[in-house]
């Protein structure tokens, strides 16, 4: 990366710079491999935050699908995690796990599990056979207490298992189907797809291991015994290992890195959070293959405000991210994306990888339940990782009076509305977007791939009405 008009003596965050075009012989911005270098398997360079509110099961199968990456936080039990790890191991690659009721379950039953996938249908499934489909709109206006036989839609069409991604689309065009259930060769049901999911099939690569199963990673904090929880994540099968505390440039996160790294030799390991040179060349040193790279950016986060510690991110990950460069490392950047270019941005600073936290707790296959407002607005609950709520979890197994004594001392939101974006409600649908503008950025910085991208982008500084200037004018 190069500045436009010379580097400022003064830090910078994402909206404070913006990137110019250059001279180009990129013909599309389908041309631009967006896969990263970094061990992860990342064919977009998207991960979901190790957040509570953001990354369970159903985000990291979906993100693995489409070449993301999702965290599984550190407050869950490491056998919970390693029944995550076996079923997204254990998931489709081309097609989405269904939703699946009996003829005699209930329109309510329905309706409290359609929000769990972006998909919006039940299949209807006897001895394994699907036999119908339910959507929300067959239950609209329907007692709750009906059986999803007199409402499912019978006139089935399915897909077959083995169908090409391009042969499905052509069928369910055909057919004026937006979704079908795929089968296997005996009929049983075995997946979902959509015509967008298999649209996207040809468009994404899924991020897998060596095994041809979609990858998922796991988080372990700094405390407790830091050795055997991470010799049983790793026997679970989790392919990326991250040691995670907000503030990572300290001995202990040096000692819970070198047990981590004994632990799990084969595989990468991430460390952080920290925000100079200083910090990630220690946890480099360390052990750590990535460094994680934020401190107080995120949208749930509170520890500039409460404690004036922390960095101006897009300066924090650029100066992180030659230093692990200079060691043959990487970093990624955690925290104070809230659009496309912000992701852009992160990349041109020299991240291998961009992690999203609440902006994808706002959506269908993030954790939380689904609620509604007063006005019939859908959103879900996010919390960050240092807030009471978040600490109460974690510190479930301590006595009351610790649980007392820490709770004294939290950081960050404690609950917050993220809605549903109607536009775009799933996190395939996010990423879409976040996909679209990163390649446009490549093309426009005349770059191929994300390593040229980060040698070739041209970055400037702007005013705040230059950022605004930028902005869509929605209502003019």
């Amino acid at each position: 990366m190069r500045w436009l008009h010379g580097e400022p003596g003064y830090d910078l965050t994402y909206s404070d710079v913006f990137m110019v075009p250059g001279r180009s012989s990129v013909g599309s911005r389908l041309d631009v491999d967006l896969s990263t270098g970094d061990g992860t398997g990342t064919t977009v360079p998207i991960i979901a935050a190790n957040m509570t509110a953001v990354a369970g099961r159903r985000m990291a199968e979906t993100l693995a699908r489409r070449g993301g990456l999702a965290v599984i936080p550190q407050d869950i039990p490491a056998d919970i995690v390693a029944e995550v790890v076996s079923w997204v191991k254990a998931r489709p690659i081309v097609h989405d796990t269904p939703l699946t009721l009996g003829p005699a379950d209930t329109v309510s039953d329905a309706l409290a599990l359609l929000p769990k996938r972006a998909h919006g249908a039940i299949v209807v499934v006897e001895d394994g056979r699907p036999v119908g489909v339910v959507t929300e709109a067959d239950c609209a206006g329907v007692d709750r207490f009906t059986q999803l036989r007199r409402i499912a839609s019978t006139d089935l069409v399915t897909v077959s298992a083995d169908a090409a991604p391009e042969a499905a689309f052509a069928e369910l065009t055909a057919r004026r189907r937006k979704l079908a259930p795929v089968v296997d060769g005996e009929g049983l049901l075995v997946g979902i797809l959509t015509r967008q999911a298999a649209l996207r099939a040809s468009l994404y690569q899924p991020n897998l291991d060596v095994s041809g199963r979609l990858r998922v990673a796991a988080a372990i904090g700094i405390n407790g015994d830091v050795s055997a929880k991470a010799h049983r994540l790793v026997e679970a099968g989790v392919d990326v290992l991250v040691v995670d505390t907000a503030h990572g440039h300290q001995e202990r996160m040096l000692d819970a890195l070198k047990l981590v790294r004994k632990a799990a030799p084969g595989i990468p390991v991430a460390a952080g959070n920290v925000v100079t040179a200083e910090g990630a060349r220690d946890l480099i040193d360390g052990g750590a293959d990535i460094v994680k790279v934020g401190v107080g950016p995120g949208a749930m986060c509170t520890t500039r405000m409460m404690t004036g510690v922390g960095r101006p991110q897009f300066s924090a990950v650029l100066e992180c991210a030659a230093e692990a460069r200079r060691l043959g490392r990487h970093v990624w950047a955690d925290g104070g994306v809230r659009h496309p270019r912000d992701v852009a941005l992160a990349l041109a600073a020299g991240a291998s990888n961009v992690m999203v936290g609440s902006w994808f707790a706002g959506t269908y296959e993030a954790p939380g339940d689904l609620h509604r407002d007063a006005d019939g607005r859908a959103y879900k609950e996010n919390f960050g990782m240092a807030s009471a709520r978040a600490v109460r979890l974690r510190t479930a197994e301590d006595t009351a009076y610790e649980r007392a004594r820490k709770a004294l001392f939290e950081e960050g939101i404690s609950t917050s509305r993220m809605y549903l974006d109607p536009q775009r409600p799933g996190v395939e649908d996010l990423l879409d977007s976040i996909v679209a503008g990163v390649r446009s950025a490549c093309t426009y910085a005349g770059a191929s791939s994300l390593a040229e991208f980060a040698e070739r982008a041209t970055v400037g500084v702007q005013s705040a009405a230059g950022f605004t200037e930028g902005a869509p004018l929605s209502d003019w």
